[in-house]
């Protein structure tokens, strides 16, 4: 069995999104120091719809393909689904990522979340903050594996 799916390898080899958008509504820079994975987010939204993303990531191939995946799952989506996507829901539409990898998929959930927040506090639109746990905060990284 490969370690890695095909999906995995297609959005690494062929990434979607990548870039920066310039002027973008709101940006997200998460990083995991274990790892030395960076990952930032560029969204463009109108209509609380996200029109574009794209993104900027160093780091190994599964951090590459998570960031590639997640910007193709929230892309022309609403605002209000993007913050639904979790990295198990990444992780499942790569057709899997090895278990020592799934912290990838956690930076592409929190990158995206921390470029939403940005929106937010760029635009003054009011959160519930419990719905934006910093990610630097230990207590509150979690990686969902069901």
């Amino acid at each position: 069995m490969a370690l890695y799916s095909e999906k995995v390898m297609d959005h690494f080899t062929n990434p979607r999104n990548v870039g920066k958008i310039e002027n973008a509504d709101g940006i997200g820079e998460v990083g995991n120091a274990k790892c030395g994975d960076i990952m930032k987010i560029y969204l463009k939204i109108e209509n609380d719809i996200i029109v574009d993303v794209k993104f900027n990531t160093f780091g190994c191939g599964s951090a590459i393909a998570s960031s590639s995946m997640a910007t193709e799952l929230i892309k022309g989506k609403p605002i209000s689904e993007a913050l639904t996507l979790t990295n198990k829901a990444v992780a499942e539409a790569l057709d899997g990522l090895p278990a020592h990898k799934m912290h990838c998929s956690v930076l592409a959930e929190e990158a995206i979340r921390a470029a939403i927040k940005d929106y937010y506090d760029k635009n003054g639109i009011a959160y519930d903050k419990a719905e934006f746990p910093d990610p630097t905060d230990e207590d509150e990284h979690h990686i969902d594996e069901d």
